[in-house]
């Protein structure tokens, strides 16, 4: 079979392709159980995120179409990329040859680049709704859109030059991943890696910092939006230091490998950077539950009886036992009598009062969808919910 060395590309590389000496069996094995976790955890985590978002329409924000973007992206990362690093790290070797090794190094590439690109323009979000001139939900909407299909169109921009000759897509480290082939000393390929890292990940992490930097100074001065957007900005900082954790030692080790003396990042250690960069196909759905409130308020919404369409059911009343002349040892009950509209409504108080402001919440969101006449008429009822609150 054939033996590339490392700074080779991939291009004459079989099916039994692997690079003798570079890790230990236990090495391989280390690694393969690493990513049997990230693979489980990180598309099981980011499905889960998909399904509630789906099951709820009123998370379907402009925002958290973002969101969903960069969900889609880190199972795809799961499905085409970890999984066959996964099986490469258990027989020790790559399995799949030329043809999937550039198909593995262009898709990780792909998916890593909308995803941090989508961080980018969330924050860009983020910051217009704050501090720029409000805008219509349909052209909010239609932005995102937008901002979704840029995010690949960029992607793809800086991923495809390599399968056309600009650089190109190869095993990397001990030959049980395929990345660009950072080792490469010649002027196109160290050209590449430049744009690359200054494109895809200096240029987001420079916009990410300029918007939340201008988002923290005016959330500030907004007493009583720190609560609601506060938890959103801490959510979405989490979300973008984590994942740069995660993919900056992968571009520093690339620099180092394309601009540093020859041996300075070993094979093996060259790992652990690609490793890390898989992590962040978990951290996302992990801050989604902890952080963002609102799908924490869908997840309360499960407790309450709702109907298919997502409308609240109405409440099920439970009736006294009645005295019955007849029926001995039944003196002490109460009388039998018909249901009250104020012992009712007294009761539902009760009942709700812990989730009164979930249910102003949704009301709101369904007098919005409703025709102007009508508003009146909701108004009245968030009013009344309002005051019962106070109480």
């Amino acid at each position: 079979s054939v033996r590339p060395e490392v700074t080779g590309s991939c291009c004459s590389c079989s099916a039994e392709t692997h690079i003798p000496s570079a890790l230990s069996q236990a090495g391989h094995t280390a690694a393969a159980v690493f990513l049997g976790f990230v693979l489980v955890l990180g598309f099981f985590g980011n499905f889960l995120v998909l399904l509630v978002f789906s099951r709820f329409s009123g998370l379907r924000t402009p925002a958290n179409l973002l969101l969903i973007n960069i969900s889609i992206s880190d199972m795809l990362v799961c499905i085409f990329g970890t999984s066959l690093s996964f099986s490469a790290s258990v027989r020790g070797r790559w399995l799949t040859g030329s043809y999937g090794c550039q198909w593995y190094g262009f898709s990780n590439a792909l998916f890593g680049i909308v995803s941090l690109v989508s961080l980018a323009l969330l924050s860009f979000e983020r910051y217009s709704v704050l501090l720029c001139k409000q805008q219509s939900d349909s052209c909010q909407y239609r932005r995102a859109w937008l901002a979704v299909a840029a995010s690949w169109l960029y992607s793809l921009v800086w991923t495809v030059p390599p399968l056309l000759g600009w650089s190109s897509y190869g095993l990397e480290g001990p030959g049980t991943t395929c990345s660009v082939q950072w080792h490469q000393r010649t002027a196109t390929a160290r050209s590449y890696v430049s744009c690359l890292f200054v494109f895809c990940l200096l240029l987001p992490l420079v916009l990410m910092f300029f918007c939340y930097g201008k988002i923290l100074l005016a959330v500030r001065a907004v007493a009583r939006q720190v609560s609601s957007e506060g938890r959103v900005l801490l959510m979405v900082v989490t979300m973008v230091t984590g994942y740069l954790l995660c993919w900056m030692p992968y571009g520093v080790v690339a620099m180092l490998a394309s601009f540093g003396r020859l041996g300075l990042v070993p094979p093996a250690a060259s790992l652990i950077p690609s490793l890390l960069a898989k992590t962040s196909t978990v951290i996302n759905p992990f801050i989604y539950v902890v952080l963002n409130s609102q799908v924490r308020k869908q997840e309360k919404l499960l407790q309450i009886k709702m109907t298919p369409t997502g409308e609240f059911a109405p409440p099920t009343w439970t009736v006294p036992p009645c005295s019955l002349a007849s029926s001995p040892g039944l003196s002490n009950a109460p009388p039998c009598r018909e249901p009250n509209a104020h012992v009712m409504y007294a009761s539902a108080q009760v009942l709700y009062k812990e989730k009164l402001v979930l249910l102003i919440h949704l009301i709101s969101l369904q007098a919005h969808r409703c025709a102007p006449s009508q508003q009146p008429q909701w108004e009245i009822i968030i009013h009344k919910l309002l005051a019962t609150k106070e109480r």
